[in-house]
Order: structure tokens, then sequence, then C-alpha cells
């Protein structure tokens, strides 16, 4: 049996996750990066995006986080979000609805807007249809 590493993943809400992978990916600040088992330890802030897991069986699973934080341990890796969904579960409608409504807040010049969470907002809605659309993708080849 090839070796794996526990992986959690857990927004404020619940528990999402929770078993073995043979890899997993996750959106630092810093940019992807890529944990196989035996990992040196790392925490890091991570950006709205993708949790990849490639499962033991081959499959990949994938999960969206608004950002956050991630512990790497040699056996353990844990992804704490304040919001976190099942790729699968991201409702593509809501987010599109999402990302027209910042982006035409960001470009309204006459709106009192914070300009700040209409960026953070568009960054959202764009990280969950780039989940969504990856997991079309694998579901594709698959």
């Amino acid at each position: 049996m090839a070796e794996t590493i526990k992986v959690d993943i857990v927004s404020a809400e619940k528990e999402l996750f929770s078993g073995e992978a043979a890899m997993v990916f996750c959106p630092a600040v810093m940019g992807e990066v890529g944990i196989a088992p035996q990992h040196s330890p790392l925490v890091t802030k991570l950006g709205p995006g993708e949790v990849r897991l490639k499962l033991p069986s081959g499959e990949e699973e994938g999960y969206y986080v608004s950002g956050g934080m991630l512990e790497v341990q040699p056996h353990l890796v844990t992804v704490l979000s304040d919001t976190a969904l099942r790729a699968r579960d991201i409702d593509e409608a809501a987010a599109l609805q999402a990302k027209e409504e910042a982006e035409k807040a960001l470009h309204d010049q006459e709106s009192d807007i914070d300009y700040g969470s209409a960026q953070a907002a568009l960054a959202e809605a764009v990280a969950q249809l780039q989940t969504l659309r990856r997991m079309k993708n694998r579901a594709g080849r698959g």
C-alpha cells in the first residue's frame, strides 16, 4: 500500500473531510503547495481556492476554501477555514451572481462601497467557479 498522510478539512461550521490522502494541494497565499507524506512541518495562510486531495485509490476530490490556515506535520495536514465546501456542493448560479455583483460594485464609480470587501467577494466567487470548473474537468476525464 502506498504511503498516505492524514488530512482534516474543517470549516467554522463542520468537519468536511477526515481521512487519508496520497497527496494534498492547497492554495497558500504564496502559491499552491503540494504536500506528500513525511512533509516538513509548515504553517501558512491560505487564500481562497481549491484544496485538492489525491486519494489512495487514485481518485481526486476537491474542496473550496475561502482562506484560512494550513498546518502540516509529517503525518497530518490540517486545513482550517471560515468557509469550506465540497466542490460538488458549490452553487454555480450563486457564485456567478456574486461575481457579477462584485464586478459591478468595483466598476461603479459613484457608489459608496468598500473596495476591499468587493475585491474579496470577487476573489471568493472566482475561486469557487474555478474549483467547480476543475471538478467538472476531472469528471470529464474519468
